[in-house]
This record gives structure tokens, sequence and C-alpha cells, in this order.
């Protein structure tokens, strides 16, 4: 109980869970986004590993850091547009199109990166987004830029969903895409707007990795992230602020799990600390998800005109 509380009264610790959620918050707002107009997409893993990389070369070829957040963003938005074309426009299977965008990008970006370093063996660096030294918060000054982009976004896209007609557009479309259709509201326009604005968040949040936490791009460097967010919007009864609480639980955790392993001088296999995050994650969510009230017509195709 001692090393438990003095690893909660480190504030490092705590510096670790913001920096490990900023991701998994960023990930999560972009499959909530998705889902409230009411498409599935699991293509977020893929989009997280392409955003890594093309972010990542932007900046290793000479640009900016901001310049490489811009291209992540719009490698996500065409991966989002590939997506919203499959299951939007053509009413594939949402699952199908998911799974083979996440495959696509993700052998796109190993490709590209062979490519271009064809005899490297350890991942070249880059100069990644420094700790806002400027801010006088404690945790939060030692957090990048990115970091506090994701927090502000969390009161931004739920004032947006709840407060504004065009975030009342996308949820109707998530919930009654005919009575949307009924009221004048292009159906197939929304939903492809929020797949690719969702998709464009989810590149950033690959991008944070290796602008922001790492300063390289590697292989598995997204290592299930994506999955764990899909996991993540539904914990937060697609809220934006109970995404926040999800991604800091996750992340508290898997800190922890961190440091209990370090400390725990072989008394239990590193095995059964690195499903811990994992196992509790699974705990949380099943207690929550009983009650969340999904938007209706999530994963169900629409073509306009039919009744």
């Amino acid at each position: 109980m001692t090393e438990f509380l003095d690893i909660l009264s480190n504030s490092a610790f705590w510096v670790a869970v913001l920096r490990t959620a900023t991701p998994l918050l960023l990930g999560t707002l972009g499959v909530l986004l998705c889902e409230r107009a009411g498409v599935l997409n699991l293509g977020i893993e893929g989009i997280m590993v392409a955003g890594a990389f093309t972010g990542w070369l932007t900046v290793y070829a000479g640009h900016g850091l901001w310049t490489g957040v811009l291209v992540a963003a719009l490698t996500g938005a065409l991966c989002g547009l590939l997506h919203a074309w499959l299951t939007v426009g053509l009413a594939l299977s949402q699952h199908v199109s998911g799974l083979g965008i996440t495959m696509l990008a993700t052998a796109l970006s190993y490709y590209g990166y062979r490519v271009s370093f064809p005899k490297v063996n350890t991942p070249p660096t880059i100069e990644p987004f420094q700790a806002m030294d400027w801010l006088p918060i404690p945790i939060l000054g030692e957090q990048t830029v990115l970091t506090l982009l994701a927090l502000l976004l969390v009161p931004v896209l739920a004032w947006w969903l709840f407060r504004t007609p065009s975030g009342l557009a996308v949820r109707m479309v998530g919930e009654n895409p005919l009575a949307a259709e009924g009221q004048g509201i292009p159906v197939i326009a929304v939903r492809t707007a929020a797949i690719v604005a969702g998709s464009a968040l989810m590149a950033v949040a690959g991008a944070f990795l290796t602008l922001s936490a790492f300063n390289a791009f590697f292989f598995n460097m997204i290592n299930g992230r994506g999955w764990i967010c899909i996991a993540l919007v539904v914990f937060a009864s697609w809220k934006p602020g109970k995404a926040l609480l999800g991604a800091l639980l996750f992340a508290f955790f898997d800190a922890l799990q961190l440091r209990l392993q370090q400390s725990g001088e072989g008394l239990l296999p590193y095995q059964f600390y690195l499903m811990l995050p994992y196992l509790l994650s699974i705990l949380a969510l099943v207690l929550v998800a009983r009650k969340a009230a999904y938007p209706q017509a999530l994963m169900k195709p629409y073509r306009k005109g039919e009744r």
C-alpha cells in the first residue's frame, strides 16, 4: 500500500498519465464523431499508423511540426473519404471497409518507410514538440501543445454536438436518417463530412506519438490503441466529456502497471502487469456499457429515397 501511495503522490506519474491519454483522447473523439453520424470506423488503427508516419516524414523532410500535423490530418481525411465512399456512397459493409482501410494504410505506411530508409537499422529522429514550460499549471505545463489541443477539443466538440444546428444534424443522421432526410438534411453529405473530420482526428492521434511523445517512427508503435479508442467510445456513451474520463482511466492503469512492473521485484510475472490496464478497462466497460444509449442508426446503411 505504501508503494502504491508513493506512486500516486509522484507528479511524474500524473504527467505520464496525461501524456498516455492524449492519443487515446484524440482517437476516441474521432471515433465518436463518426459513430454519432451512424458509421463505425474500424480503419482507425491503420489511420493512426498513416498519420504517425506521414506527419513524422514531413518533419524529417525539413518542414515544420505544425505542417507535419496538418499533413497527418490530411492523410486521415483521405482515408476517411475512402471509407465514406465505400460505406455511405456505396452502402457496403462498414466492418469490411474499416478493416480493409486498416490493412491498406498500415501496409502503405510500412512500405513507404522501407522505401524511404532502405538501409537504416535505427529509426531516424526529429526534434519533436517541446513541453509548455511557459504554462504555469502543474502537470499540464510539462505536456506539449498537442495535449492542450486535445483537452480543448473536448468542450468544443461537446458544445458543437449538443448546442449547434450542424451538430444536431450529425446526431440526427446517426439516430434516424430517414427523418433527417424528411427535414431536408443531406444525409450522405453530413455522414461523409463527419467521417472525414473524425478520421483526421484519428491521424493526428497517431502523429502525436511521433511528433510529441517520441521523436521517431517505428513499426507497431500504435500497438492496438485504435481498438482501445473504439471501446472507449462505448464507455463514454458517445459523449465527449466521458471520453476524456475513459482515456484518463485507461492511461492511469497503463502508467500504473509500468511502475508496478518496475518495482515488483519479480513477485508476479510481468504478463500480469501488462494485462492489468486491459482487464480493469474491460471491467469498467462492462459496468458502464450496459446503460449506454448508442446511436440507433449505427452500422445501418442508408440509401437515399428508400423507406
